[in-house]
């Protein structure tokens, strides 16, 4: 690879950094700040393209920058799994950019240009998680945005605002520091944080004890699966529902919680391997936890009275489908896991932008006030039926697709419990998202909707547009950006390792 291939990773990172001075620059003059986060936006998306042929011959672009230690450089690389990462990223950043414009305006939010400079900073060491090219570099942008995020989850300043981001700090942070110390323990046994296709087994011929890998696993894990919103380290994410909800988008689609699940591929991946998981017996554990959160979270999810919160215990459920996916370890089962990191992506980016839109346009944020809303905003509704079809499991949406081979990972591995457990949450997937959009539709709706339409077009047409993304990837799921080829070469990387299976 040339020298302007490899700056490519650096570049993707650096550019919305770049971006940060001119926003704060331009507080004064919101049109030409909403320019600059384009402009960055638009430039990202365009450098993780570039990297897609490349990704899909399988091939690894980029560097270490400089040394932390001897052994241990500071490093970044787009691999194909990092670049399916980013692409997602980068690509819904865009349309969150402009849905934050009709938020943040339609809703006469404060304190704006702060939210862009931190909304940035969010995104660069989102990408600097994707493109990270060793565990040492993975744990300094994951907590980075930990503390990039926190502005936006505390944005509105209220009792409950700053009560949901120091709990938001102490979960996450916590997580990281025990990230830090597994990750510590890892580097005194093998001398190297690499990531590798088939982890420990592709890299070096270790005697390791059993106790040892436990313990290190058990650091890691629960150090990417608070952000996985595992249970019980979910909490967090109901409670950071106080944020404004292109922030909650962010949390839940586009930054921290699909930080969490890639962090679950890397560890599980390229950090232990398959072979060495299954061996140790972690691959039940990781199954146990997962199949028990998107169970419960369906659960609790009935229970929500207040849309966005509904929303969030979905998206606990959905992380976990992710996470089952790679517990069971066959080639279907991964790939849906992957799959489903890009389907949900879509799917639940368009439920909150709804969400969002309803309480901008109508003042609403309860399930129960939501009475004959379609009739005024047919749009909105539109959408979000289409991301609860979706999320159900529904073809031919994206979420049936990824679901399908997901469903067919349990059946390789003889895992019929999961493959019930899977069909159970669909069911319940519905049963708590279609009432909503009966009511919308079906209710006779009051006097305060009288004089209501739409929201205005800065948030409808995002909206619209990754709901219309969302159908178009699971009727064509090579579309655009080659999703399934990108998939298919990650799982092919983890599958093809000698010796891990």
């Amino acid at each position: 690879m040339g020298l302007q291939s490899d700056l490519i990773p650096l570049l993707a990172v650096l550019v919305s950094l770049f971006a940060i001075p001119l926003i704060a620059l331009s507080s004064r003059r919101p049109n030409l700040r909403e320019s600059w986060t384009f402009l960055a936006a638009l430039i990202k998306f365009g450098l993780v393209l570039s990297l897609i042929p490349g990704a899909l011959r399988g091939e690894t672009v980029g560097g270490a920058l400089f040394d932390i230690a001897p052994g241990l450089p500071f490093e970044l690389e787009a691999d194909p799994l990092g670049v399916f990462f980013a692409l997602i990223a980068s690509g819904l950043w865009i349309f969150t950019s402009a849905y934050s414009i009709g938020y943040m305006r339609g809703n006469g939010e404060v304190k704006q240009t702060r939210f862009f400079a931190a909304f940035a900073m969010s995104l660069s060491s989102t990408i600097g998680v994707a493109f990270a090219g060793n565990l040492f570099t993975f744990i300094v942008f994951y907590e980075i945005l930990t503390l990039s995020t926190y502005p936006l989850v505390v944005h509105k300043e209220s009792d409950a605002a700053i009560q949901a981001a120091r709990k938001y700090l102490t979960y996450t942070l916590t997580a990281g520091l025990l990230l830090v110390a597994g990750a510590g323990l890892l580097y005194m046994e093998t001398g190297t944080l690499d990531f590798e296709a088939g982890g420990l087994s592709a890299l070096i011929d270790s005697d390791i004890a059993s106790g040892k890998l436990w313990v290190i696993f058990i650091l890691m894990f629960i150090g990417v699966g608070v952000k996985a919103g595992v249970m019980p380290l979910h909490s967090w994410l109901p409670s950071a529902m106080a944020a404004p909800t292109p922030v909650s988008s962010l949390l839940h689609a586009v930054a921290v919680v699909k930080s969490g699940v890639f962090g679950v591929l890397r560890v599980s991946g390229f950090i232990f391997g398959f072979g060495v998981l299954q061996q140790m017996g972690a691959d039940v554990l990781m199954m146990i936890l997962s199949a028990f959160t998107l169970t419960v979270a369906s659960f609790l999810a009935f229970k929500q009275d207040n849309l966005k919160r509904r929303l969030a215990y979905s998206t606990v459920g959905h992380l976990s489908y992710i996470v089952l996916g790679v517990s069971l370890m066959t080639m279907s089962g991964v790939l849906g896991s992957v799959l489903h990191i890009a389907a949900h992506a879509t799917m639940k980016i368009t439920l909150f932008f709804c969400a969002g839109a309803i309480y901008v346009n109508l003042h609403k944020d309860s399930i129960s006030q939501l009475d004959g809303a379609a009739k005024v905003m047919p749009w909105t509704f539109a959408a979000f039926t289409i991301g609860a079809m979706g999320l159900t499991g529904i073809p031919p949406i994206n979420g049936f697709f990824s679901k399908w081979t997901l469903a067919l990972g349990t059946i390789e591995a003889g895992q019929w419990i999961p493959l019930g457990l899977l069909i159970l949450s669909g069911l319940m997937n519905a049963g708590y998202f279609f009432p909503i959009v009966a009511r919308a539709y079906f209710k006779p709706g009051g006097k305060d909707l009288e004089g209501h339409g739409e929201a205005n077009p800065w948030m409808v047409v995002p909206l619209v547009s990754t709901a219309m993304l969302s159908v178009i990837f699971g009727l064509f799921p090579n579309a655009f950006v080659h999703i399934l080829d990108l998939a298919t070469v990650i799982m092919e990387q983890l599958f093809n390792v000698g010796g891990d299976l």
